[in-house]
């Protein structure tokens, strides 16, 4: 699936729903995830892990191998949003953050909203190194960053 242009679902079509997919195997998406279920929804959110059966089930054509490198989000008539505009639609779904997402979704905010996606994949790069073995490959049994960013209870 191609995405669609970098901006938020608009009043001229209603959006029934988001699905997000997340990489359940980072401690940053996991705890972004639970963030989003404590949030108030304007528009209702489905979080599912991306690269599930669940996921490839519902969305067959979608690249599967990049949703779990970067944030994607799918609205219900087929958009699909991944980075940095994914990022701007999940606040734009969020009551306390749609004027914020509005903003970054302009030519002044984008730069922060990039920032914003940067340092969190940078963070999650970080993460996943301190996770590898000596052939900088994950260790299967260890989470990516250990034990010092579990995710909220």
């Amino acid at each position: 699936m191609a995405p669609t242009a970098p901006t938020a679902p608009t009043a001229t079509t209603a959006t029934r729903h988001l699905t997000v997919l997340y990489d359940a195997d980072c401690p940053l998406c996991v705890h972004i995830r639970h963030w989003l279920l404590g949030q108030r929804w304007l528009v209702p959110l489905r979080l599912i892990p991306a690269g599930s059966f669940e996921a490839q089930r519902r969305y067959p054509r979608l690249d599967h191998a990049a949703t779990l490198r970067e944030i994607t989000v799918i609205g219900d008539a087929g958009q699909v949003w991944s980075g940095t505009d994914a990022f701007i639609v999940c606040l734009w779904a969020l009551a306390e953050h749609r004027p914020k997402a509005n903003w970054l979704a302009t030519p002044a905010g984008r730069p922060f909203a990039r920032a914003a996606m940067y340092t969190a994949s940078a963070w999650r790069q970080a993460v996943r190194s301190e996770g590898t073995g000596a052939e900088g490959e994950a260790e299967a049994e260890s989470p990516a960053c250990g034990d010092h960013c579990s995710a909220p209870g």
